[in-house]
């Protein structure tokens, strides 16, 4: 009895010591920024491309056990219109030249995960297949925001082409 009591009792405090909540992550570090310590550099900045800064800066809802985007006038604006997005592939097929992927705003360094959230990769879709490279490449077409996609993504570009 004595045992189990014991037993019990520690199972207690691992359960209560793994419900409490984390310290929040300092703001510019977690997922879908780009670390430091990265072997990969980070994005070269660039004045033609929406900036990840703005597309990351998406608030969300929740509704119905969901958490939806809530999008801002800034992003608003950019909805349904030709845009520039620079990032790193994320091939969804195999394949050496790609017509479906998504773009990360930092590189995966595992092939099984995504290196962030919905708010940092844009799901793209383009006209002519892109070459795979590990180094940032840039697309442009037309920007969509996703208010309730069934995959959870936030950004989507089709009709796209790769640009230098």
């Amino acid at each position: 009895m004595k045992r189990a009591f014991v037993l019990f009792a520690a199972l207690c405090f691992a359960a209560a010591a793994i419900s409490q909540p984390a310290a929040p992550l300092p703001m510019g570090t977690g997922p879908g920024i780009h670390d430091p310590n990265s072997p990969f550099a980070p994005l070269p900045a660039r004045a033609d491309v929406v900036p990840w800064s703005v597309l990351t800066a998406v608030k969300t809802r929740a509704e119905k056990n969901r958490l939806l985007p809530a999008f801002d006038k800034p992003l608003q604006a950019l909805n349904q219109k030709t845009q520039r997005v620079q990032g790193f592939m994320m091939p969804l097929e195999p394949g050496e030249k790609q017509t479906h992927f998504l773009l990360t705003s930092v590189p995966s360094t595992c092939s099984f995960c995504t290196p962030g959230g919905p708010e940092s990769m844009v799901e793209v879709k383009t006209k002519t297949p892109v070459k795979y490279t590990l180094e940032p490449v840039t697309v442009e077409g037309r920007f969509a925001l996703l208010d309730d996609d069934p995959y959870g993504l936030y950004y989507r570009i089709t009709d796209a082409v790769g640009v230098k």
